[in-house]
């Protein structure tokens, strides 16, 4: 699957040894409820190609 950035980039969702990773970085703590949407904290940092 493939979630879309406010940016308008693509990132790759899969599955590996049945934890969630979003292009690459694990998703260390997923839906973490805020004042403005829901977070889902990951291993890496996701910067954008320039």
């Amino acid at each position: 699957q493939k979630l879309k950035t406010v940016q308008g980039k693509e990132l790759a969702v899969t599955m590996k040894d049945g934890k969630v990773m979003i292009d690459g970085a694990t998703v260390a703590t997923p839906d973490v409820v805020s004042s403005n949407g829901v977070i889902h904290v990951i291993d890496a940092v996701v910067m954008p190609k320039s």
